[in-house]
């Protein structure tokens, strides 16, 4: 009863942003944040102190600017997710770019699988379908699915819009391999903590458990990494950036190298989050077992 309950809030919702259009309902936005931020603060104090981690160097009235920010590319994420199932092709093709669409295309023609190696990020639920529809491209994205599985399978609607796949988190090891000895396209978003027992890598000065899934996987198989982040921009559009991740000159050693490629796509995304702190998803209790480095 209770997903029932939320999912007619959300479809609720979903009509209401829908007859308001895109441009009005991000205008909204802000007054969404502001339900978020002081009257439903989910996880407020996460945020605030994953930020002073991150930034110990800031003032507390600028941790709380961003703060807010993030809520608000938060309700901008919510109210885009809503909408966007109904928008058609053209529309979506306007809305997002990509910085460099050859780099993309050329790695996945050189026949050695690819892996899209996303994060929670501006809209990063955006990601596929644009390259379905801006590339013509399909692949594979690994998900974790949502409690309410009606909310669920909304969301999945929208990864497999173009003629992408779901692979459910907990049984995608065996089959993301396959894919990518198939030369297939896969997708995941991989900047959650990590479990405690495994790899750790350097993330803003400290020590933290990371995923090191893709780079197993970019290892075993030779497929190249892509990191691809959705960038909101000033007008609310975005811009995703593709960059390669570097796998030159990784240890001999297998364990040795995995944590280096880990290191080296983790880095990067330090570098986007302080370029654009307000549209990570500081909401993850990212630094739940604290290690500072030294």
């Amino acid at each position: 009863m209770k997903n029932e309950l939320e999912y007619i809030f959300f479809y609720l919702f979903a009509k209401v942003f829908q007859l308001l259009g895109l441009k009005v309902s991000r205008r909204l936005a802000s007054l969404v944040a502001l339900i978020f931020y002081y009257l439903v603060p989910i996880r407020k104090s996460t945020v605030v102190d994953n930020l002073k981690i991150a930034f110990p160097e800031l003032s507390e009235e600028k941790i709380k600017k961003i703060s807010f920010n993030v809520y608000k590319g938060f309700s901008i994420f919510f109210i885009e997710i809503l909408i966007f199932p109904k928008l058609k092709d053209k529309v979506i093709e306007r809305e997002l770019e990509f910085s460099d669409p050859d780099l993309i295309t050329s790695k996945f023609n050189e026949d050695k699988g690819l892996i899209i190696l996303s994060a929670h990020f501006g809209n990063w639920e955006l990601i596929p379908p644009t390259i379905g529809v801006r590339l013509k491209l399909k692949g594979l994205t690994i998900v974790k699915p949502l409690r309410n599985h009606y909310v669920d399978k909304w969301m999945n609607n929208l990864r497999t819009r173009f003629g992408n796949e779901i692979i459910p988190l907990g049984i995608s090891l065996r089959k993301t391999y396959q894919a990518l000895k198939e030369k297939k396209m896969i997708g995941i978003a991989a900047d959650q903590r990590g479990p405690e027992e495994g790899v750790k890598v350097r993330f803003f000065n400290t020590k933290v458990p990371v995923y090191s899934g893709p780079s197993v996987l970019s290892i075993k198989t030779g497929s190249p990494i892509l990191s691809l982040l959705a960038v909101r921009q000033k007008d609310n559009k975005y811009k995703i950036i593709v960059k390669e991740i570097d796998k030159t000159n990784l240890p001999e050693n297998f364990d040795d190298a995995v944590i280096e490629l880990t290191q080296r796509h983790t880095m990067h995304l330090e570098n986007m989050i302080k370029k654009y702190p307000e549209q990570w998803f500081w909401m993850h209790k990212k630094w739940k077992h604290l290690q500072l480095e030294k």
